[in-house]
């Protein structure tokens, strides 16, 4: 077995009804708190105004800052001026990856004071000392598994712009809350984007040309939750907490493996795509899945031995997600691939065109897109038969 090691994980507080426990938690962490939270469900559905009492009842006092889109560097500056010097211990995040990234990226920059910019990877050159206010995340959708990750990803979208993250190995929060009820209110799109996201980190993750023995279980059990719980949670099953409690697993440790064993070209589309266009990250990623893996294992097979061991990885994923145990390299790699095509139609994910993306923008959406760990050395027109199987 070789050499690996395997980075820090928060303290993991998993299951139905732990929402509860939150304030408590806060409560040992600091006195004086920042929520930022997502713009919509929290508020309706009643929780924030009871999490706010929990707060008050421990004599904590909080601001809000609500986070709307995904996060922006001008987003967290402003955050950090409005709020630096009035006491704050504490940042607490409850929302999707938005908002945990938020919140995350805000508790980084608190201690500091200075412009996020200067510390995003590939933007700024400036080294962040790691010092930052104690973070818990909880999130509300079962997608990024930001809530396990060292990294804030910050967005600035349009000509120009781009999307990096903000990264140390000090920045994982100090407590994740995984209450799968929290999801329950999540509309069926939402569930599907995040939900391929998740798929698109564990299997990445499993194929990474960093993957571990470590890394492979915890991608293994995600993709089972996968197999299991993805079609209910955006169907039928949508109020159903087991199900919601499976895709929530599967989003946590799809955080895990991708801190540990890297992502693939469908990451590296989206961090160029989500810089240029306003599109949904778990969009991005649950789109363009089933056609990087048709290029992936298309150029895989023509490398012969050197790419074996990555198709028996997806052979063996295609299996299990399957259920069809039964099959050799050749027949696994192909019922993936039905698999994947069949959850992009079922779950009606939009193709990037809807979203504005034309083929004259192929070549900008290129210049920025690395294969990051991706099993498998694709070429400049390899990468642009995945953009144009997706328009």
């Amino acid at each position: 077995m070789d050499k690996f090691s395997f980075g820090r994980c928060p303290r993991i507080v998993f299951g139905a009804g732990t929402f509860g426990e939150l304030g408590d938690i806060a409560g040992g962490l600091g006195r004086y708190a920042l929520l930022v939270t997502g713009a919509s469900s929290l508020r309706a559905s009643g929780r924030l105004s009871a999490l706010v009492e929990s707060l008050e009842r421990r004599s904590m006092r909080h601001f809000h800052l609500v986070v709307k889109g995904e996060p922006s560097p001008e987003l967290v500056d402003k955050a950090v001026r409005e709020h630096r010097g009035l006491g704050i211990d504490l940042v607490v995040a409850v929302g999707g990856g938005s908002a945990v990234d938020a919140g995350k990226a805000v508790s980084a920059m608190l201690p500091l004071g200075a412009p996020v910019m200067d510390y995003l990877e590939g933007v700024g050159n400036a080294a962040h000392t790691g010092v930052k206010l104690p973070f818990i995340a909880v999130p509300t959708t079962a997608g990024t598994g930001s809530e396990a990750t060292s990294n804030a990803v910050l967005s600035r979208t349009g000509p120009g712009g781009f999307k990096r993250s903000l990264r140390h190995d000090n920045f994982y929060p100090d407590v994740a809350l995984v209450d799968p009820e929290l999801a329950l209110s999540c509309p069926p799109a939402v569930s599907a984007s995040c939900g391929m996201d998740a798929l698109t980190q564990l299997l990445e993750s499993y194929v990474s040309v960093r993957a571990t023995p470590l890394t492979d279980a915890l991608a293994w059990s995600g993709l089972e939750r996968v197999r299991n719980d993805l079609s209910a949670v955006c169907a039928e099953g949508a109020g159903d907490v087991e199900a919601r409690a499976g895709m929530a697993y599967a989003a946590l440790v799809s955080g895990m493996v991708l801190a540990n064993a890297g992502l693939g070209v469908v990451h590296g589309f989206a961090s160029a795509i989500g810089g240029l266009f306003a599109i949904p990250h778990g969009v991005v990623c649950g789109t363009l899945l089933g056609e990087a893996t048709r290029v992936n294992i298309s150029h895989l097979e023509r490398t012969g031995a050197r790419g074996e061991e990555a198709l028996q990885r997806y052979a063996r994923a295609g299996a299990m997600l399957s259920g069809w145990l039964d099959c050799d390299v050749r027949e696994g790699c192909g019922i993936l691939l039905d698999t994947l095509d069949a959850w992009t139609e079922e779950l009606e994910l939009p193709r990037l065109g809807e979203y504005g993306l034309k083929d004259s923008d192929i070549d900008a959406v290129l210049e920025e897109t690395s294969l990051k760990a991706n099993p498998a050395a694709l070429s400049r027109g390899e990468l642009k038969e995945i953009l144009s199987g997706r328009m």
